[in-house]
């Protein structure tokens, strides 16, 4: 009886011990502790452009007149926010634990070309670069490598939605933008029908017709701050607008989309071509009979 007993406790002891060798597997470590060290460091009100590199391509963003601006793939404007807040979280990068220093095992933390490649660069000289690699098995930790070092960390935080991002995600999605006070009129017109919402003192009418408050509030809402869901980059044929709205001396122009639950936009002052999706559209497309069904 005894044999079967000796047989079972060297079993457990083994499986025991493939389980803490298993455990302590590369890319599968966490720490609740710091080291009291940033990853970088850099003046944030003195960055002026940011390289980032990884699988998906080479996106360049550059401060230009106070103003942060795409430059590459495309050039346009950026997305200030995102920007800020990725300049922001870089200087931010605690350093958790080291987790390695074996160059052979930087794919392993995906903080080779397998991730993400951030370069940071006051007054046009580089200041700091660094590798962001993948989530470690807690999801709240990602793995960073300074570039030159071989020296492998645990940071808090998921920072590859920050650095990661697509060269679309950092575009500034602004169709049309304005303070909501400044709307005093708003002229629709589908085909050859067209009415015009203007503000009278406290009241906001369609000729001598009274719209209602909900729907005047909803459109201003929509209208001050109207975001695209795509960037059309190639050239394309439009035919006639299907609507257009007029503001402040601006168009907003909408096509219909072939796909048939987008519209194409553009506005009278940019270029750009714009993919919006119907329902977004829709918050902006209203007829004469949405702001006085309900008049009082």
């Amino acid at each position: 009886m005894k044999r079967p007993l000796v047989i079972l406790a060297s079993i457990l002891l083994a499986l025991g011990l493939i389980a803490i060798i298993v455990l302590q597997q590369p890319g599968e470590k966490s720490s609740s502790g710091f080291l009291g060290e940033k990853l970088v460091t850099y003046d944030s009100s003195a960055v002026d452009r940011l390289e980032i590199v990884s699988p998906s391509g080479r996106t360049v963003l550059s401060r230009e007149g106070g103003k942060w601006m795409l430059k590459a793939p495309v050039e346009y404007r950026a997305d200030e926010a995102a920007v800020t807040a990725a300049i922001g979280q870089g200087k931010s990068i605690e350093l958790k634990s080291l987790v390695s220093d074996n160059p052979v095992k930087q794919g392993v933390f995906q903080v080779d070309s397998t991730g993400t490649m951030v370069r940071v660069f006051e007054h046009g000289t580089e200041r700091a670069a660094f590798h962001v690699g993948k989530m470690s098995s807690s999801y709240t930790e990602s793995y960073v490598r300074r570039e030159g070092s071989n020296d492998v960390y645990l940071a808090e935080g998921i920072l590859s939605y920050t650095f990661g991002r697509s060269a679309k995600e950092w575009r500034d999605k602004t169709v049309f933008k304005a303070d909501r006070a400044a709307i005093t009129s708003v002229r629709f017109q589908y085909g050859d029908t067209t009415f015009t919402l203007t503000q009278q003192d406290s009241l906001w009418l369609i000729g001598s017709d009274r719209a209602t408050d909900n729907a005047v509030s909803a459109l201003l809402g929509a209208l001050t701050n109207f975001q695209t869901d795509d960037f059309i980059d190639s050239a394309i044929t439009l035919g006639p607008p299907a609507a257009l709205i007029e503001t402040g001396g601006t168009q907003i122009q909408f096509y219909l989309n072939t796909e048939g639950n987008k519209y194409t936009v553009k506005t009278s002052i940019s270029g750009q071509l714009f993919d919006v999706q119907s329902w977004k559209a829709s918050q902006l497309l209203k007829r004469k009979k949405d702001f006085l069904s309900s008049a009082g």
